[in-house]
């Protein structure tokens, strides 16, 4: 998604070095729900490339341990267009931020041979000569990487480094408090089911709780399902036994 009303480049000279965006950033990843994450990395990209010193644009690379690419925010659309080039591609300082955990920077793109076939491809279609990419998150299936441009060769400094650094940990925090989040729903979830399930067997068989639960371990070990699946499925089966 594109963040729209971050599309023109940003006056950095006027906002550079400044993080007056990171208490809004904070809030939304602090109140942040599944639902609510592209909301969060949109605030994120904006607050980015506006508040690192040279920033113009900022944009969030997301790619799986398959090598699928995605772009889940930009604040315009050059970043957008730089990963379409590094997909094809497979190639390039994003990609490589977010799979080796590691930061790249790129003084000049002219004189940058590192990705030959994306640096040909992005020199052709945006005037984007410096990049910093930084690692953001990674899990069991996604990595990604916040990424910092601008138009003019050197812009980076060691203060630029600094303040991206700040915004990775925020998108890092932001990523991981959603996971937490649905991995706390789906164990409630869980819960409700095998609970359900308990309640099943203990009016079917006259059997207390305990021993409705060992029922379930029992099944769950003889089927090789999870004991959650084992729950739903008998919840299921129960369900149409009395339509």
């Amino acid at each position: 998604m594109t963040a729209e009303n971050a599309r023109q480049p940003c006056d950095s000279t006027a906002t550079g070095g400044n993080l007056a965006g990171l208490s809004g950033v904070l809030e939304a990843i602090h109140s942040a729900k599944p639902a609510d994450l592209p909301k969060a990395l949109d605030q994120l990209t904006i607050a980015a490339a506006t508040s690192v010193p040279g920033a113009q644009y900022a944009g969030i690379t997301v790619t799986s341990r398959q090598n699928h690419v995605g772009t889940p925010s930009v604040s315009h659309r050059y970043p957008e267009l730089l990963d379409e080039i590094q997909k094809r591609h497979l190639q390039g300082p994003c990609l490589q931020a977010a799979w080796n955990r590691e930061t790249v920077i790129v003084e000049d793109l002219e004189t940058d041979d590192r990705w030959p076939r994306y640096r040909d491809e992005a020199l052709a279609q945006t005037p984007i000569r410096s990049v910093v990419s930084l690692p953001m998150f990674a899990d069991k299936l996604l990595m990604g990487a916040l990424n910092i441009f601008a138009e003019a060769s050197h812009v980076f400094d060691e203060k630029s480094l600094d303040a991206a650094r700040t915004f990775a940990v925020l998108g890092a925090l932001a990523w991981s408090n959603v996971v937490r989040k649905q991995q706390f729903d789906s164990a409630l979830s869980s819960r409700d089911v095998i609970g359900q399930a308990k309640g099943i067997l203990m009016e079917r068989y006259g059997v207390d709780d305990e021993a409705a639960f060992a029922m379930l371990v029992k099944i769950s070990q003889d089927s090789q399902l999870r004991l959650r699946e084992v729950g739903r499925r008998l919840a299921e089966s129960e369900k149409h036994s009395d339509d």
